[in-house]
């Protein structure tokens, strides 16, 4: 008897000090938004720089209206990832809008470009540069500039950069929108534009916008390039953040 109650007074005192370890170690509890947004950058990288295997994106620095009907995608079905879908299922409209904002405002460095294992092919680089600068007429392929900025660092409030995102990640991206994993509010025109771009077009493409660097200015365009009005199946469907001027 005296053995066994010994014990259990050891038990006792071993979790007691247990608990005041991890009262010491962890941190005070604020509800503040770098706080609520931790089950983020745990993916996403700290202060949303990126994860560190090229899969979960970067978010610092993204337009606001890009990141919000993102955000609802997951939320509605329309992008299919089971770990955003439940964190964000019981969001508000008002509380996503949050979140974007928060992180459209942090302004961090990007990494240099990822050094790809094999040295593509000069012509695949070539024929890159070209459908992200120029399009190809022959198919009714838009340039990646027309929408995305003539940086490609994107264009306010709801077009995403191109630059500073590994291949892998841009690769399974045009791939979720070819197989109907990924999908934007009507008129969804990136589901127009993959249709009319092959597999090898999209490795080019991809390649060539991995390769380069972001440049000094990496804030989003406040505009898109002056061009003429893209037909209807080309144009992009986005939800205004709430607030928002239309």
């Amino acid at each position: 008897m005296p053995g066994r109650l010994s014990l259990r007074r050891l038990i006792a005192i071993g979790a007691l000090l247990g608990a005041a370890a991890l009262a010491q170690a962890a941190p005070p509890f604020r509800d503040d938004m770098a706080q609520r947004t931790l089950a983020c950058t745990a993916c996403h990288g700290e202060q949303g720089r990126a994860g560190p295997d090229g899969y979960y994106p970067r978010l610092a620095g993204k337009p606001a209206g890009y990141l919000y009907n993102q955000l609802l995608n997951f939320r509605d079905g329309r992008r299919h990832y089971g770990l955003m879908t439940h964190m964000v299922s019981l969001m508000s409209d008002a509380y996503l809008a949050e979140l974007a904002r928060y992180f459209a405002a942090m302004q961090v460095p990007y990494p240099p470009p990822a050094v790809a294992p094999v040295a593509p092919a000069p012509e695949a680089l070539l024929r890159g540069e070209k459908l992200a600068r120029q399009g190809d007429e022959v198919v009714k392929l838009p340039a990646c500039i027309q929408c995305h900025g003539d940086r490609l660092m994107g264009t306010q409030p709801n077009v995403p950069a191109l630059l500073g995102l590994p291949a892998d990640y841009l690769m399974a991206q045009l791939g979720g929108w070819k197989t109907g994993q990924r999908k934007a509010l009507t008129p969804d025109c990136m589901t127009s534009v993959v249709r009319r771009l092959s597999d090898a077009d999209a490795l080019a493409v991809v390649t060539w916008l991995a390769a380069q660097p972001v440049p000094v200015d990496t804030a989003p365009a406040a505009v898109p390039p002056a061009s003429a009005p893209p037909p209807p199946e080309l144009r992009c469907g986005s939800a205004p953040l709430p607030g928002a001027t239309p």
